[in-house]
């Protein structure tokens, strides 16, 4: 009788896959090198110790696979490594896995130390898989917006309202903004045509990036998949714009800070929104912040709206990622729209 096969190898090469079918064919043979390194019992084994003792599900909650790639990209961008720049500024897959080999033995500790912390990609173009969100909360409230986001990394998208969208045959935000982004739209696009004020904003995070830190800012730009020069181009305009915009994230956790900070005001439409964040969250923290925010919607009232806007997995279906807008103070729930994870699809399904 066969045994199973190891969870970690086994995390790779889906990790592999799943980076293939979202258009970073790079990545995925790297991690097809890394499950097979980590087997022969190569540099990749002790990188990964301490999650061995986790499953395959439980490797990618704590995306694991992510954080090894991570941080061979990191040491690319830093410069410190010449051989992993020159590989990785050539995107040659070849190179890149003799450098990292090498520097996953020469820089273990380094390396070790950047896997210790969670990934926080941050990923710009989800604001255009929320903005559909944003603009359906103004239309049916008729009131400003009061944003508060949790889990924010380091708050580019706390300025969603500051960026361009192309959502099929419409368009919403300033022509002349500097982030500008588009999708494969797919369905019929919202109203886009309904002015949308935003009267407060504030973003927490249990360890917010520091823009103004140059370590910190080459950690959130290491997580953008190397072979896709389109994210990274939009990543540091939004970092530009977050830095000009002076936008802070408190670190907070987000149940405190969402206790603390977010009630329904009179005149405004009060909205808490997250993106690809629950997944990651204690089961223990999922309940509380999950029965936290049924306790602020039941306070709301009409001229007082109270809306929890994210874009999450399926609870169903964990390989499909929506956005839903539950909207009190009636608590009417529904699915907007089923996206890419990184925004480079949304299909909307909203009537």
């Amino acid at each position: 009788m066969s045994e199973d096969p190891p969870p970690i190898p086994t995390a790779l090469r889906m990790q592999a896959h799943a980076c293939r079918r979202l258009g970073s064919p790079l990545n995925g043979a790297l991690l097809d090198r890394a499950a097979e390194d980590w087997l022969a019992g190569g540099p990749v084994k002790p990188l990964l110790a301490p999650w061995a003792h986790c499953g395959v599900r439980a490797l990618f909650d704590a995306a694991a696979s992510l954080r090894l790639i991570g941080a061979w990209h990191e040491l690319a961008l830093c410069g410190d490594d010449p051989a992993m720049a020159q590989a990785y500024a050539a995107l040659d897959e070849a190179a890149i896995w003799t450098a990292a080999r090498h520097a996953m033995v020469a820089d273990r500790a380094r390396m070790a130390a950047f896997m210790a912390h969670e990934p926080q990609t941050n990923e710009v173009r989800r604001a255009i898989c929320l903005v559909g969100g944003f603009l359906e909360i103004a239309k049916v409230t008729g009131l400003p917006l009061r944003c508060f986001e949790i889990a924010a990394s380091a708050g580019l998208n706390v300025s969603w309202d500051r960026y361009r969208y192309r959502m099929g045959e419409a368009a919403w935000g300033d022509p002349a903004a500097s982030v500008s982004m588009d999708t494969d739209w797919q369905g019929p696009p919202p109203t886009a045509e309904i002015p949308i004020k935003v009267i407060e904003r504030a973003a927490c995070d249990r360890r917010p990036t520091d823009l103004t830190d140059p370590a910190q800012r080459r950690r959130l730009l290491a997580y953008v998949w190397a072979d896709q020069p389109e994210r990274l181009a939009r990543i540091r305009a939004a970092i530009d714009v977050t830095l000009a915009q002076g936008v802070t994230v408190e670190a907070a956790d987000a149940v405190d800070w969402t206790r603390a900070r977010v009630a329904p005001v009179a005149g405004a439409a009060t909205v808490l929104y997250h993106s690809v964040f629950w997944q990651y969250m204690p089961a223990q923290s999922q309940t509380a912040l999950a029965q936290l925010i049924v306790d602020i919607g039941s306070s709301a009232t009409r001229d007082a709206p109270f809306a929890w806007l994210r874009m999450e997995p399926d609870p169903q279906n964990m390989l499909e990622m929506q956005v839903r807008l539950t909207l009190w103070p009636t608590g009417t729930e529904q699915v907007l729209a089923t996206v890419h994870p990184h925004g480079a699809m949304v299909n909307w399904t909203a009537t």
